[in-house]
């Protein structure tokens, strides 16, 4: 008999329902591959289901690693292992549990799915899969509070214990502190996380965020180089610490290397993906903000964001693309975008909401500053700084409106520096001898 690691146990001497020997080996292996974002834990689910197709949290599984994205194709793709899961008997509170919880997701009741797993962690503290779910639904949603406080509710019930799976609580813990700005607990926490397990490409990742929240960026270089052959290796991380990289570079007057790094690493294009998307998106625009030319990317990357201008389903994917239809004049996708995000608006869902809150207003302002009327931009921009934290993803990733906000401020202050400056400003005078500015005429951001 397999020796049972935390997340498949029921209750002491309780075996998972339909799970055989041979298949709970499988999803023990995906598991941990899972806790520490290594790659196949797809395939490994898989052989579990193959193995053991009536395997309840084997199909439960599959379903959350496809719910916990921002990309509504891949989220109603849950629909049919939960269905699956629906159809066989349970023999435990905490399988019913969760797929209760991803019912509500499926239900867009993201809330209400953290509340469920909430009550799996209260009966069992060291039900890790119940939190790195709800780990990642915090993030997702923006919950900073949550993101932090989840995790430090179960620490106790693991002091001093020898269960697998610390490392994977140390690194969320440690994730949880660098976003509530406590840089120094974070680098003990996901220092102790890699003492653990040196291949747990979160921790990692925590580290890059704790270079950048220190103005460490010698140090962030030298890291992301050492550990590379980690983090390079995690099919979940990857790209996005490439991107990490990226703002080391970029924050060194490395444009060149940055660059490189993004035609490299960040394979956005190529591959479709809204996280590779979203990191393309944002690390252009942080170029472009300074006066880097980034050549013929970004209609490109324009282009690969077209298929989700209707998602309906994201607000920070939302912004990420009008980054990237700014960037590259696409005025045509920048008005289909908010035309789309307008009738959002309207509606009772959790995108509705977030959308008249953050999304519309924030992809207004960058429409704004890509014509050059950076007053207009300001306006929006400064009355979202204290709520932006509700589009979901890390502070490293917002700053990109924060950025965009000092850049307009700055091209407001100095506007000889701004009629002789970058592209975008040079456009802007333009348009103003034209009597532009009423309608929408994109510029780039460069």
């Amino acid at each position: 008999m397999v020796s049972l690691a935390i997340d498949s146990r029921q209750a002491p001497g309780q075996w998972p329902s339909g799970a055989t020997s041979e298949a709970l080996l499988h999803y023990e292996r995906a598991l941990c591959a899972f806790r520490a974002w290594r790659g196949g834990v797809d395939e490994l689910l898989a052989r579990a289901v193959r193995a053991a197709p009536a395997f309840v949290m084997a199909h439960a599984t599959q379903a959350w690693l496809l719910l916990l994205s921002r990309d509504p194709r891949r989220v109603r793709r849950a629909a049919a292992p939960y269905a699956r899961a629906m159809q066989l008997p349970t023999g435990s509170r905490r399988e019913r549990l969760h797929l209760e919880a991803i019912g509500a997701v499926l239900a867009d009741d993201h809330r209400r799915a953290q509340d469920l797993l909430d009550r799996v962690l209260q009966d069992d503290p060291h039900d890790l899969l119940a939190l790195q779910v709800a780990h990642s639904l915090d993030y997702l949603g923006g919950d900073q509070d949550q993101l932090l406080d989840r995790v430090a509710r179960v620490l106790p019930a693991w002091a001093g214990s020898t269960r697998p799976g610390q490392h994977a609580l140390r690194a969320m813990h440690a994730f949880g502190l660098v976003e509530r700005g406590d840089c120094a607990a974070a680098e003990r926490e996901a220092r102790a996380a890699l003492a653990l397990h040196p291949a747990d490409a979160r921790a990692h990742h925590v580290m890059a965020h704790v270079f950048d929240g220190t103005g460490r960026v010698a140090d962030g270089l030298r890291w992301m180089a050492e550990h590379a052959p980690v983090w390079r290796t995690s099919a979940v991380v990857a790209a996005h610490c490439t991107w990490h990289m990226a703002l080391f570079h970029l924050a060194s007057g490395e444009a060149a290397q940055a660059l490189a790094l993004y035609d490299e690493g960040i394979p956005a294009v190529r591959s479709g993906e809204l996280a590779d998307l979203i990191d393309a998106s944002a690390l252009l625009w942080r170029m472009a903000l300074r006066g880097v030319d980034v050549g013929a990317r970004w209609p490109a990357l324009a282009q690969a964001w077209a298929a989700h201008i209707d998602d309906g389903y994201c607000s920070f994917s939302d912004v990420h693309a009008m980054l990237a239809f700014v960037g590259a004049r696409d005025e045509g996708r920048a008005r289909r975008l908010l035309r789309a995000l307008a009738a959002a608006a309207g509606r009772p869902t959790r995108h509705g909401r977030t959308t008249r809150q953050l999304g519309l207003p924030a992809c207004q302002a960058l429409a704004a500053f890509g014509r050059g009327d950076h007053t207009l931009a300001i306006t929006l921009l400064a009355g979202l700084t204290a709520t932006a934290h509700g589009l979901g993803g890390s502070h490293a990733q917002r700053d990109v409106l924060h950025l965009t906000l000092l850049q307009a401020v700055e091209r407001v202050r100095r506007p000889i520096a701004r009629t002789a400056g970058t592209l975008l400003a040079r456009a802007a005078g333009r348009d103003a001898a034209r009597g532009a500015g009423a309608t929408l005429p994109l510029r780039p951001a460069t």
